[in-house]
């Protein structure tokens, strides 16, 4: 769209016209494209021919060589061409030209300024618009690299959780399982607080032991997790019952088993809303199929919140 890319033939006529107008003699011709920065080694056979054959030297025939020999050779004589086309929409002097020459040098320059205006105009209007098809494309792009990073990190996820399936020592599974959990959190954008402990206000020592800690749309979650090989019952679910109270209603609980709640366990949390405890109960084996299908921890906490609250089932298993 640069109008000096390539001259269209009626600019190159008015460049044709005018340039030699502006330029008084001959030498002022050459001088003119030298300092737009057409090179000697172009400039020399003109030089030669003023020098040994001045007579022949038409100044019109010479730009148009010159004009002709910049537009053939493209993109590598752009800046000559945007340089001489500067200088004559710039020029301002016309007492230099011939007066015979003067007022149709205005004239000429007149209206190639307005050429360059108008093609200006629509240039910047494309220019504009191709800015903005390039943001939306970049926006696009950033976007799926994005997307494709997040794949990739929940694919990595998936088979750390995986590994764990492998592996013996029991306490060293349940260190992992922590932090593998927290990774998926955090790639959900959920506020992620690592495992910490609790100390007593008396010199108790250590008097509570929180897996983890989550925040979404405003609340605090407490993380229990725990990886079992049997049911766990209300006796295991009570405790964190209690954190949750204890808390007077500023947080909430999430307790992720690798094998499933006995009923009681399942009443104990019913039961503990009453109070305000809202824990959810909630199976690896959910994580799992949620890192299967590529779903987002926080719709499916969402999901767990709401059946919860509205329909008092701490144990709801969202897309089961």
């Amino acid at each position: 769209m640069d109008i000096a890319f390539h001259y269209p033939p009626e600019l190159m006529n008015r460049l044709i016209e005018a340039i030699p107008k502006l330029c008084r003699s001959k030498q002022d011709l050459l001088t003119f494209f030298q300092g737009a920065g057409v090179s000697r080694t172009d400039m020399l056979l003109f030089q030669n021919l003023l020098k040994t054959d001045k007579e022949s030297f038409n100044k019109y025939n010479v730009t148009r060589s010159v004009l002709t020999l910049l537009n053939e050779r493209g993109e590598r004589t752009l800046g000559e061409r945007r340089e001489i086309l500067r200088r004559v929409v710039d020029f301002s002097d016309f007492s230099v030209c011939w007066p015979n020459d003067e007022l149709a040098a205005r004239g000429l320059v007149s209206h190639i300024r307005e050429m360059v205006n108008v093609k200006d105009s629509v240039t910047r209007i494309t220019l504009d618009r191709d800015a903005e098809r390039a943001k939306r494309i970049a926006e696009q792009d950033a976007r799926a690299a994005e997307q494709q990073e997040k794949r990739s990190r929940r694919d990595r996820i998936k088979q750390d959780l995986f590994a764990l399936f492998g592996q013996t020592d029991a306490h060293k599974r349940g260190k992992l399982l922590e932090g593998v959990l927290n990774a998926l959190f955090q790639l959900d954008g959920l506020q992620v607080r690592e495992a910490f402990t609790v100390n007593g206000a008396c010199e108790e020592g250590v008097i509570e032991q929180i897996d983890g800690l989550v925040e979404l749309d405003g609340h605090f979650y407490l993380v229990e997790m725990k990886w079992w090989n049997k049911p766990l019952g209300p006796g295991e679910v009570s405790q964190h019952l209690v954190r949750v109270y204890q808390r007077g209603g500023q947080a909430r609980g999430i307790f992720i088993s690798h094998t499933e709640f006995t009923p009681a366990a399942v009443v104990s949390c019913r039961d503990g809303l009453i109070g305000g405890a809202i824990v959810m109960l909630c199976q690896l084996k959910e994580i799992v199929d949620l890192l299967e299908r590529q779903g987002d921890v926080r719709d499916w906490l969402r999901a767990k919140v709401t059946a919860a609250l509205a329909d008092k089932n701490p144990y709801f298993m969202p897309g089961t």
